[in-house]
């Protein structure tokens, strides 16, 4: 019998969905789906195999594991403390103050790591405890360290950037990573506006105390211990930027000045406490990486099938207003953010959307934008939701109460996303001004 193309389509995505309903790892998951639709199809299973090797074989994948292990060096060297009271210097006085302060670092610490679960993590066990300790309900200091946390997926350098550039460039062709890292500025100031906002009007609503005041004989040390705990983000940003070094080569500059920030300066960082980092970091490497190759071998097959011209001709059926499509696409992406983790959610569903939203006339950057957001989002809902359970646990509250203290960033976050999605300047407008220098 010939195997038939939508037949081997619902083998794909039935396989898919059901090894994830039952909480298959989604590497295996991707791996397994992409292994069942090729024996139906006849075709040699040594494909798997090939295409999982082929999509890690790309030298802007070795920037990964630099950022990520210039995060874990940075978190386990105390810098989001003093990022923390860099902050509470400019902010800390008014009504609310440590909500707002929250916002802040989450935002600083979150351009320095990349990741909203080592954001949560690192403010979150110095936030937390402290709000709580001046006033805060637990469930309001979890609230807002876990929403404002989301920034560091948008704020540069964010190593899901550079999952989202792979996974784009069959599509789109080489995407820039610099352009990738102006275009989420500005995203990430709206977003941390809108955190302020209802963070500012809960507190006064509650009426949460101001933060103590800062010593002034104090002060000049703790800008200059803040100014160097960012001076990372600059290293990266400026060297790409300006083309003085690749998006690998910034990474590990900014993985020995992290080690030497923390092991010589600081000293916060020891030798006992290498080997956990060191550990961590290639759990978390293997895991993208194999995510990676399974994403590919996946994408293969996709594109074999032309599941992305299927899934474009579809929405274009839908509709032929703009607005109502990528509507469309918010709710579905948002939907998908609960069940599917970040990675996976970018490596899988850009290939099949960004078709569509460039027949819209959008430009791919941009686009890049939007699901990193919506990924982000996804983080803080179940049944996944990494960073809930994250900030959770270190508050010591209910998943529960955890969500329901979440939802009024939720919403404003969602309005955050309707102004990036409708507005491209918001997005476009930064690598726009660097189009001279940025390639």
């Amino acid at each position: 019998m010939t195997p038939d193309n939508n037949t081997a389509i619902l083998i794909l995505c039935g396989s898919f969905a059901g090894l994830l309903i039952i909480r298959f790892p989604v590497a295996l998951t991707l791996a397994l789906s992409s292994l069942a639709t090729l024996v139906y199809l006849k075709i040699p299973v040594i494909v798997v195999a090939q295409q999982m090797i082929q999509g890690v074989n790309s030298f802007s994948l070795l920037a990964i594991p630099f950022f990520i292990l210039t995060g874990q060096l940075l978190g386990e060297g105390g810098l989001a403390r003093r990022i923390i009271d860099f902050t509470n210097v400019f902010v800390g006085r008014l009504v609310g103050g440590l909500s707002v302060v929250n916002s802040i670092a989450c935002m600083l610490f979150g351009g320095i790591s990349g990741s909203a679960v080592a954001d949560a993590s690192a403010i979150g066990s110095v936030m937390i405890p402290s709000m709580i300790k001046k006033g805060y309900t637990p469930e309001y200091a979890v609230g807002v360290t876990i929403s404002s946390s989301i920034q560091g997926v948008l704020v540069p350098p964010s190593h899901n950037m550079i999952l989202y550039a792979i996974a784009a460039s069959g599509i789109a062709g080489g995407l820039s990573i610099a352009k990738l890292f102006l275009a989420g500025i500005m995203p990430g100031i709206v977003l941390l506006i809108a955190m302020i906002i209802v963070g500012l009007i809960i507190s006064i609503k509650n009426k949460y105390p101001k933060g103590d005041p800062v010593e002034f004989r104090k002060v000049p040390m703790i800008l200059v211990h803040g100014m160097v705990s960012l001076t990372p983000v600059i290293i990266i940003l400026g060297s790409i930027i300006f083309g003085w070094a690749t998006a690998t080569e910034a990474g590990a500059l900014a993985a020995v000045y992290a080690f030497v920030l923390g092991f010589f300066f600081y000293r916060e960082l020891t030798a006992a406490s290498l080997w956990p980092v060191m550990v961590r970091t290639f759990r978390t490497i293997l895991m993208v990486f194999f995510l990676i190759g399974a994403s590919a071998a996946f994408g293969w097959i996709m594109n074999y099938l032309h599941l992305p011209d299927i899934v474009t001709q579809w929405f274009l059926s839908v509709s032929d207003q703009k607005w109502v499509i990528l509507l469309m696409i918010n709710i579905l992406l948002l939907i998908l953010g609960g069940p599917m983790d970040m990675a996976p959610m970018i490596l899988i569903l850009t290939p099949v959307l960004l078709p569509v939203v460039m027949a819209l006339g959008m430009d791919p950057v941009q686009f890049g934008i939007i699901i990193l957001f919506n990924a982000g989002m996804g983080l803080l809902t179940p049944p996944v939701g990494t960073v809930l359970f994250v900030g959770c646990a270190i508050g010591k509250v209910s998943i529960g109460a955890g969500t329901r203290a979440m939802m009024p960033f939720f919403l404003a976050m969602i309005v955050a996303l309707l102004l990036i999605t409708f507005i491209p300047a918001i997005s476009m407008w930064l690598p726009g001004v660097f189009q001279t220098i940025v390639k």
